[in-house]
């Protein structure tokens, strides 16, 4: 999301809208050869004040011209595309909130897909992560009213409230016979955006929960923690996007030349190229990047990004395809219009824009299958960890839930490895990349 304080839209009273469109008209009409082009589009302002015009004399119910005007405005932006929307003050004002990191509420990411309410993804260790809802699932109802016809506004609008009350979801999920219904219970949510954990003594894995203010400063923090670290897995799974420039600045940590991202649009100023020019980027230690279905917008700037420029090597499932640049304008005291203006197009040229980003390797989730027959060939240091554990059962002795805790926020453990055969697979492609880099130093 980009934010655009320099343009401004004033909207005053109908008969100032008139006015304003007959003006721009004219005027666009001394400029332009295409007189009929000009004709039909006077005619059709003055359809649209007509029709405002009849609606506020004639509804039955007596009507504020604002807030008529507000509705047709809504209307309009909503039925250009799933993510313009004309913002009033309470959506303004909650947009803000969001963007700095913290806002009360679900802490789930939606959007339009195929016409109908879609979560992209929940974020971690939120009230809808721990409700157990999921990346795909179709929104049918927010407590009583339907979604169906909803914009995407309208739903964040009934999902948010006051912390510590209940809405009820009632969604439709791939594989299930019938709609599943989920109380969860709002709270206020704060994004920890990165993740930054080891996997054995050799590899940095960075999961990325949203791009908020902080990301490109809080990897710089890792990677300077752990320098030791000859692979990274970049985990983008369930992201579902944030700042443009702190998607651009990730990548710039990773290349030092070229096109990150461009984006095109109608107008020529909305035609802009984001280039990597970061010095001392880490160009040479080897990268797998994770991503899923919820997967979206500055996440598949990244993955899609490091993916062109040949820099990693992207393990997992599609990604959501939401491609397109909102434009925040003020057009009034605290409302504003959130407006497509261009798309993104990766360094090769090629959109994401309802394609998505394709995995080099294509991983379902699930677990991997072992041989339980194989308990043999444990190493020495887990078989001695096992029985101290046995033995403190035995003695009476209870686990340091505190170390248990922190040590689950520092490592990756085998059987979480096991357990996600995304994550098992990222790893082991990591490995042969890793293993390729030291043998081309040692020549």
């Amino acid at each position: 999301m980009i934010k655009r304080n320099k343009k401004t839209i004033l909207i005053g009273l109908l008969s100032t809208v008139v006015a304003s469109f007959v003006i721009s008209t004219s005027a666009q009409a001394e400029n332009e050869t295409d007189t009929s082009s000009q004709k039909s589009k006077l005619e059709s302002y003055i359809k649209f004040t007509k029709v405002l015009n009849l609606i506020d004399d004639q509804y039955v119910d007596e009507l504020n011209t604002s807030d008529l005007v507000d509705k047709a405005l809504k209307g309009l932006l909503s039925n250009l595309d799933a993510h313009s929307s004309f913002m009033d003050k309470k959506s303004f004002s909650e947009l803000n909130v969001q963007t700095n990191g913290e806002f009360g509420g679900l802490g789930i990411s939606i959007g339009m897909k195929n016409g109908v309410l879609t979560i992209i993804a929940p974020l971690d260790g939120t009230p809808a992560d721990k409700a157990g809802v999921k990346s795909g699932d179709i929104i049918l109802k927010i407590d009583d009213k339907s979604t169906l016809g909803m914009t995407i506004d309208e739903a964040v609008g009934f999902m948010r409230g006051k912390p510590q009350t209940d809405t009820l979801l009632t969604i439709v999920r791939e594989n299930e016979a019938k709609p599943l219904e989920i109380k969860i219970t709002r709270d206020i949510i704060k994004i920890q955006s990165v993740y930054a954990k080891k996997i054995g003594d050799d590899i940095l894995y960075l999961h990325i929960s949203s791009f908020d203010q902080k990301v490109v400063k809080d990897i710089q923090e890792a990677m300077e923690k752990e320098q030791n670290r000859t692979g990274i897995v970049l985990d983008l799974r369930n992201n579902p996007g944030g700042l443009l420039d702190q998607a651009v600045g990730v990548v710039d940590l990773f290349v030092d030349e070229g096109v990150i991202v461009s984006q095109k649009g109608r107008n020529k100023e909305e035609n802009i190229e984001f280039e990597a020019d970061r010095e001392n980027s880490n160009t040479a230690t080897p990268i797998v990047v994770l991503v899923n279905a919820g997967s979206a917008s500055a996440s598949e700037i990244v993955s899609g990004a490091l993916q062109d420029k040949r820099r990693a090597i992207v393990v997992g499932e599609k990604t959501f395809g939401k491609g397109s640049v909102q434009v925040v304008m003020p057009v009034g005291e605290g409302e504003a219009l959130r407006l497509t203006v261009a798309r993104y197009y990766l360094p090769s040229g090629r959109t994401i824009q309802a394609v998505g980003v394709t995995p080099d390797i294509i991983v379902h989730p699930g677990k991997v299958t072992r041989d339980n027959n194989s308990s043999f060939v444990i190493k020495e240091r887990d078989l001695k960890k096992h029985l101290k554990g046995e033995l403190e059962k035995i003695e009476g002795k209870t686990i340091d839930k505190e170390k248990e805790e922190l040590l689950n926020k520092t490592i990756i453990t085998k059987e979480q490895i096991y357990d996600d055969a995304q994550l098992k697979s990222a790893i082991d492609m990591l490995r042969v990349l890793m293993i390729t880099a030291r043998n081309q130093q040692e020549k």
